[in-house]
């Protein structure tokens, strides 16, 4: 089952969310008007979008994320890498390294997620 696609606004309200669920409508409303600058309405209109697409529920006036702030990451890579790199890792990687000079560290941690 491939996850919903969540956009750049909604994965900030989504980081709020991951930050402090279960939470309450109206606390979260204060939250994203405090860190987003959004209205009311605009915090409702997104729960209900993420709703109506599986990423988070609202029963009784609390909300809670049906999709992981982990799954949502790897939902997301896999787009890049599909839609950019044509599905290529090693290419994702290569382009990724040009731009950026790896760590030992993070070699390191790399050579091991490879190896297994």
């Amino acid at each position: 089952m491939e996850l919903p696609q969540i956009f750049e606004s909604e994965y900030r309200f989504c980081l709020i969310l991951w930050a402090n669920e279960p939470i309450g409508s109206t606390q979260l409303v204060r939250l994203c008007k405090e860190q987003l600058g959004w209205s009311k309405a605009t915090t409702y209109t997104v729960i209900r979008r993420l709703a109506e697409r599986g990423v988070l529920k609202n029963e009784n006036a609390v909300v809670t994320s049906l999709v992981s702030k982990d799954q949502a990451q790897t939902a997301e890579i896999d787009r890049m890498v599909m839609n950019t790199f044509e599905g290529s890792i090693p290419a994702f990687l290569a382009a990724f390294t040009r731009s950026r000079q790896l760590t030992e560290e993070e070699i390191a941690e790399i050579r091991q997620l490879i190896d297994g």
